[in-house]
């Protein structure tokens, strides 16, 4: 009885609307109202472009939980890892933009693969932004021994030794790689990149002295630094992180406008129903503002997101944009 209320209220909305735009206005209530009304209907699945017990595994495993119960209907979590993301994005894709397929975007996925990858299967526009979920920032941290105190030392070092200083990446291409390119090209300074196979093995090497230090994801280095074996200088977030207080950002370090935020957001294929992407928003910002969701996300060192469609679109563009400078400064890209 609601849905034909709705509906009714709808048709004498429509009658106002003059010309050819009011067929298209029917059409779009009659197929539209009732897909909204049903969904879901069936198991919705959320694509993971990485292996089982990553952070974004774990980031989507905690949203899946909540989605299933306030929608109640199973929400199930598929890992297709590899090709730095593409199978992943390729899977979800494929299948019909209907809502029942989505996938746990990261900054990797829709953000540095536009610029790094040749040949790369899928556009900007394949994508329906639907909210990001978590954001947080790289850290700048050297080992605890290190003669390097802060972030105006290290670029101090940096220019007196030209070459000299090298910093450890989980490999090229990677926002740990492209985060100390961007550092490079905002402070002038020449530094060397050595990149490893994985984001332990870039840590173990800046603890044990093989480079002289590196960007990290929060959630990643957060261990090291609270056991003492690496120091934080900065975070590249645009304020403080709450689990580290006492250390600067970037800007308040002395490289002005550094940002770089780490990011996991939920998007879908192109051409999904507009109903069906805001209702997904909705539900999944309604979930993020719940003190104990907010908990568990903090504890990975990162702040919830939520953002409208419109706002997560725009920021992925800002992203694309900001890699693709980054890749291109570094003068890299990969077969694909």
């Amino acid at each position: 009885m609601k849905h034909l209320a709705g509906v009714r209220a709808a048709l004498k909305l429509i009658r106002s609307i003059p010309g050819t735009a009011r067929l298209a206005a029917l059409t779009l209530a009659v197929v539209a109202g009732p897909a909204l009304a049903q969904y879901p209907t069936k198991p919705i699945t959320i694509i993971v472009p990485g292996p089982p017990g990553g952070s974004g595994d774990i980031v989507t495993r905690t949203i899946a939980k909540e989605l299933s119960e306030v929608l109640r209907q199973p929400v199930v979590v598929d890992n297709r890892a590899g090709a730095s993301g593409v199978i992943g994005a390729q899977a979800m894709l494929r299948a019909a933009p209907d809502g029942y397929t989505l996938m746990m975007g990261n900054t990797g996925v829709i953000g540095i693969n536009f610029g790094l990858l040749k040949n790369l299967p899928y556009k900007p526009q394949d994508f329906t932004a639907i909210t990001d979920v978590l954001l947080f920032p790289n850290v700048l941290a050297v080992r605890s021994d290190s003669p390097i105190k802060s972030v105006a030392g290290l670029i101090a070092a940096a220019k007196a030794s030209p070459g000299k200083l090298s910093y450890s990446s989980s490999g090229i291409g990677q926002t740990t790689h492209l985060s100390g390119e961007l550092f490079r090209q905002a402070t002038g300074i020449h530094i060397l990149h050595v990149p490893y196979k994985g984001a332990n093995l870039g840590l173990q090497a800046v603890m044990s002295g093989e480079v002289d230090f590196m960007f990290d994801n929060f959630p990643s280095i957060q261990g090291q630094i609270s056991g003492q074996r690496l120091r934080a200088l900065a975070v590249t977030g645009k304020s403080r992180s709450p689990r580290l207080p006492d250390v600067p950002t970037m800007s308040e370090a002395g490289v002005p406008d550094f940002h770089i935020t780490g990011w996991f957001g939920l998007v879908g294929p192109a051409g999904m129903p507009v109903d069906i992407r805001d209702k997904l928003q909705q539900t999944i910002a309604a979930i993020l503002k719940r003190p104990d969701v907010q908990e568990r996300f903090q504890q990975q060192g990162g702040s919830t997101g939520g953002t409208t469609p419109s706002q997560f679109d725009a920021f992925i563009q800002s992203e694309i944009k900001k890699w693709g400078a980054a890749v291109k400064g570094a003068g890299v890209t990969v077969d694909q």
